[in-house]
């Protein structure tokens, strides 16, 4: 008998469930296993009673009718790069896709296939052997599963849209241990809501995305301001968002400058804020032009605007962000505006941030993103103008009450500049429970637990960003 905290199955079974596997199933006594259960944000410790290191959409399945006839709780892992730490959890079975790497593209239809442990540099780099990219996010070891089921906004947001946006089929374990296909023409329920609304449906085993044309080479404008020019800075990047066109998806940043050679020395460790604005465009001459006023909203601490490789551009904040290094809180509000108001309580904000290694970020939305009706995706309304991103990060365990603190005070007293929408791929730890899952999917919220309902009537997917079933 196998004896974890809640867990009594019978080491028969057990044996017998990890026979059925081409891949491994990792015990708390096994070497590997505490690699096995660390995650990317490092405030997450959890100790899982199995995890199943899945070969294959068998092993998934296998996986999936054992936790439920063991009633286990299930965490999916894909990149395990979640916030609120998803991707594992106490005394449960781990359903690990992380070995599932195939990726295969079909450049004349411009598709992309890939499995669900599938991280974006991956997908990036095989598509950009034929200068085709789909929608990611903005770090590279980041999972495409969780972030593309979370709708997924990344650098070219405004000109082709969230990654969910360009999802086109999915091949998913469902609850019951079936396997099924959704796309336009089958399940189309399914499809619908799995643009955006999150694990709750089933475990998504392969992703088909539709990809665009980008060339291997981008432009854009990266330039840090002194922080004492962040009010001046950030007006004239809000009079610029007025204008810009869908190729340049730009942000706001407030910072502490970084102890690293790129910097000037002067500068490391000061408060600074940042002008981020890619140029993904046919035309990067033209590109070069339409971002140059950006270099130009104040006196520059330092301009690092260049051309450079997209797979560079799409993994150009990795080194800031590692796994299992520091201790990540995230949280966001979408914003309809930028008042000068607002403006002054993100500045204020920024300037009190209790660890150098938080971000402040402000990311202009809108362009072909806000183009897909509301009702067109589970992500919902596409209105705001704005996302406001609090991304707490310290080093340090004896820090977190401080920091999670500031995190949930600033998200607090900017909600009422806030039309109520929220990213919920930065939800911190989701403490607000269906109330923020209503605030992101809004009038889309009845249809999504309806459908949560037809494919998981039990909430087996339970640890997502979860909608409760609803019984239509």
């Amino acid at each position: 008998m196998t004896n974890f905290p809640n867990v009594q199955i019978d080491t028969t079974e057990l044996e017998s469930f990890a026979a059925q596997l081409q891949g491994a199933l990792v015990l708390p006594d096994d070497p590997g296993y505490n690699d096995a259960r660390a995650v990317w944000n490092g405030m997450i410790d959890r100790y899982p009673a199995m995890i199943a290191r899945c070969h294959s959409v068998s092993d998934v399945v296998a996986s999936v009718n054992f936790a439920r006839q063991h009633d286990l709780l299930i965490s999916v892992r894909g990149g395990g790069h979640n916030v609120a730490g998803h991707a594992t959890n106490d005394g449960g079975i781990v359903i690990d896709l992380s070995p599932m790497k195939a990726i295969e593209v079909d450049p004349e239809r411009r598709i992309a296939h890939a499995q669900g442990g599938v991280i974006w540099g991956e997908l990036d780099h095989a598509t950009q052997q034929y200068g085709l990219a789909t929608p990611g996010g903005e770090v590279s070891d980041t999972g495409i599963a969780g972030l593309t089921l979370g709708g997924g906004m990344g650098y070219v947001r405004r000109r082709f849209g969230l990654s969910a946006d360009n999802l086109l089929a999915v091949e998913m374990v469902t609850a019951s241990g079936d396997v099924i296909t959704a796309d336009d023409s089958h399940n189309t329920d399914l499809m619908w809501a799995v643009r955006g609304g999150g694990g709750n449906f089933g475990i998504v085993t392969r992703f088909t995305y539709r990809l665009h044309y980008v060339g291997t080479q981008v432009t854009g404008a990266t330039v840090m301001y002194p922080l004492s020019a962040a009010r001046e800075v950030m007006r004239r990047w809000r009079a610029f968002t007025k204008t810009a066109p869908d190729e340049v998806s730009s942000a706001f940043m407030i910072w502490t400058a970084p102890a690293i050679e790129d910097f000037p020395e002067e500068w490391h460790h000061q408060g600074v804020c940042m002008i981020d604005a890619p140029y993904v465009g046919d035309d990067l001459d033209h590109g070069d032009e339409v971002v140059r006023p950006l270099r130009e909203l104040a006196e520059p601490v330092f301009d690092m605007s260049a051309r450079q490789r997209y797979v560079d551009m799409q993994s150009a904040f990795d080194d800031f962000f590692p796994a299992r290094e520091q201790r990540y809180y995230w949280k966001s509000l979408n914003a309809l505006d930028l008042s000068d108001e607002l403006i002054d309580r993100i500045i204020a904000h920024g300037r009190t941030r209790p660890s150098p290694n938080t971000l402040m970020i402000v990311r202009h939305l809108g362009g072909a993103m806000a183009r897909v009706p509301a009702d067109a995706t589970a992500f919902g309304d596409r209105s705001a103008q704005f996302n406001i991103s609090i991304d707490s990060t310290w080093v340090d365990p004896a820090d977190d009450e401080r920091n999670v603190a500031w995190t949930r005070r600033v998200w607090d007293d900017l909600r009422p500049y806030s039309d109520g929408g929220v990213y919920l791929n930065f939800p911190g730890f989701q403490e607000e429970g269906q109330a923020l899952m209503r605030a992101q999917f809004g009038r889309n919220y009845e249809r999504l637990a309806s459908i949560k309902h037809k494919y998981d009537p039990t909430n087996l997917f339970r640890l997502n960003q979860n909608i409760t079933p609803l019984k239509a």
